[in-house]
């Protein structure tokens, strides 16, 4: 079948990052007792398969190994499905996201650039025809990454205002989104002023330059960024706020944790990985009752990886790259 896939790392000096990415043929899945086999129609792109071609999170050993944690497609009953990428030990019960034996496709299992791919039963969602295969493939990692971040771990209300830091990337933008969508008050923050003129008509209702003060303080801050926004996350909180944390972007480190302003607040600091398969299918139950759809900046054909790839790598992108079978 065809597929794309990793056969080699790139060094970490390499001229061509992609120097280890393969486009061309790979045989057929087999699933095996308690999985199923789904017909990929559409993919997304993450920045978890540019990591995956520096060997992060994947082990030499695994390779060759079929990028892709994201997909819509049909099962084998001709069903439409979306695809949750978290794969759990077969013995863990309870949110998924706490397994220390958890993985994500493309990992220890083959993704989802392909014609095909297998997975267990228990992570194949229902697709409502309201939305695109495109548009359901965008969301098993980034949407759902930050559909948990908004509604479990930052338990964020109606009425509620939240600081969205960095828009631009998949997570922010559906931050953005599904944000608006369950009635919350949205600023956002953006280096860019196209991004940030786009993030507006995502549905924020202020945007600003990133680290600018903003004229209220919020109840709770999505970080992704990091060390960049870190600080100003911390300063824009009220007391008794809380900043939900996926992803450090601009590096891990910080030179000040601002430690005294967290503790005089009170303030919280979550950690937010990924999601559940329930969570996933609520995401999906909200989008198809409230009309919210995932921003696709470019949809291609899969045998045009490499640009997609290209354009993530150098951040020319605002929203989701999807690859098309």
């Amino acid at each position: 079948m065809f597929a794309v896939y990793a056969d080699s790392f790139a060094a970490a000096d390499s001229e061509d990052p992609f120097a280890g990415l393969v486009i061309g043929e790979r045989p057929d899945p087999v699933a095996p007792d308690g999985w199923t086999t789904v017909t990929v129609k559409a993919a997304s792109l993450n920045h978890h398969d540019l990591w995956s071609l520096r060997g992060v999170g994947l082990r030499e050993e695994a390779l060759p190994m079929i990028l892709g944690c994201d997909a819509a497609g049909f099962d084998e009953d001709g069903n439409e499905v979306v695809v949750h990428a978290v794969i759990s030990d077969p013995s863990w019960r309870g949110d998924e996201t706490f397994d220390p034996r958890r993985s994500l496709l493309s990992e220890r299992h083959q993704g989802t650039f392909a014609d095909k791919v297998v997975v267990p039963t228990t992570n194949v969602i229902a697709k409502p025809a309201s939305l695109s295969f495109e548009e359901a493939a965008c969301l098993p990692t980034a949407w759902l990454t930050a559909y948990r971040m908004l509604y479990t771990q930052g338990d964020l209300k109606a009425g509620d205002t939240v600081l969205v830091q960095g828009a631009g990337g998949g997570v922010a933008t559906a931050l953005i989104t599904l944000a608006r969508a369950g009635g919350l008050k949205v600023l956002a923050t953006s280096r860019d002023e196209g991004k940030r003129t786009k993030a507006l008509e995502l549905g924020a209702h202020e945007v600003f330059e990133s680290g600018a003060r903003l004229p209220v303080k919020v109840d709770a801050v999505m970080e992704t960024v990091g060390r960049a926004t870190w600080s100003h996350s911390v300063r824009a909180l009220r007391p008794g706020g809380k900043i939900v944390i996926s992803g450090t972007t601009s590096g891990p480190k910080l030179d000040d944790a601002e430690l005294t302003r967290i503790f005089f607040l009170q303030l919280s600091v979550i950690g937010s990985t990924m999601g559940t398969s329930a969570e996933l299918a609520s995401l999906v139950a909200l989008l198809d009752a409230s009309g919210a759809r995932p921003l696709i900046d470019r949809a291609i054909p899969m045998t045009e990886a490499r640009d997609g790839f290209a354009a993530m790598a150098q951040g020319d992108i605002f929203g989701k790259v999807v690859f098309t079978r």
